[in-house]
């Protein structure tokens, strides 16, 4: 039985992960289309999942929600490193391949920054993409991101370094947008 809708767009609606999304979840996370972009560069298994789904998504400092489309999952999004002192957090995310350039990253993302900036009363929230990541650079933008800056070579991924672009967004050029 999969979770309950947490926040529902449109198109897409974000429910809580369960612990029989894990395997929809390694096997995304496998995938080069999804560990190159997220800069994951070791193989998860089972185990290893399962540790992920007990450690973070279970954690009460951190959103984890799986984004689906007429109950099918197609992907994650998250609140990670919240400080609720400072109100700021990450939002990160991935989508399946078979659902890339279909608008659901950019409406679960949307979501998650009315979530953020009008439930939990947080002020900034920062995103980063390699700068091979065009189409994840592009959604941020596209919801309001500012780039920031380049972290240079702060990644190593896919055999290489890679630099890390850093993008912010503030409560109040949200609401403006």
């Amino acid at each position: 039985m999969p979770g309950p809708a947490f926040l529902t767009g449109e198109r897409v609606a974000l429910r809580t992960i369960e612990e029989e999304d894990l395997e929809f979840l390694q096997t995304q996370v496998n995938d080069p289309a999804i560990w190159r972009p997220i800069g994951n560069s070791m193989p998860l298994n089972t185990e290893q999942e399962r540790e992920f789904f007990e450690e973070a998504v279970c954690a009460d400092d951190a959103i984890h929600l799986l984004i689906t489309v007429d109950s099918t999952p197609v992907g994650t999004i998250g609140l990670d490193t919240i400080d609720w002192r400072a109100g700021s957090g990450e939002v990160g995310y991935w989508i399946a391949p078979d659902y890339h350039r279909r608008g659901h990253g950019t409406e679960a993302t949307e979501l998650v920054l009315e979530h953020g900036f009008d439930q939990l009363g947080l002020h900034r929230l920062s995103a980063r993409a390699f700068a091979f990541n065009d189409g994840s650079k592009r959604l941020l933008e596209s919801v309001g991101f500012t780039e920031e800056g380049v972290h240079r070579d702060a990644a190593f991924v896919d055999g290489e370094y890679r630099d890390v672009h850093w993008y912010g967004l503030l409560e109040e050029e949200w609401r403006s947008a």
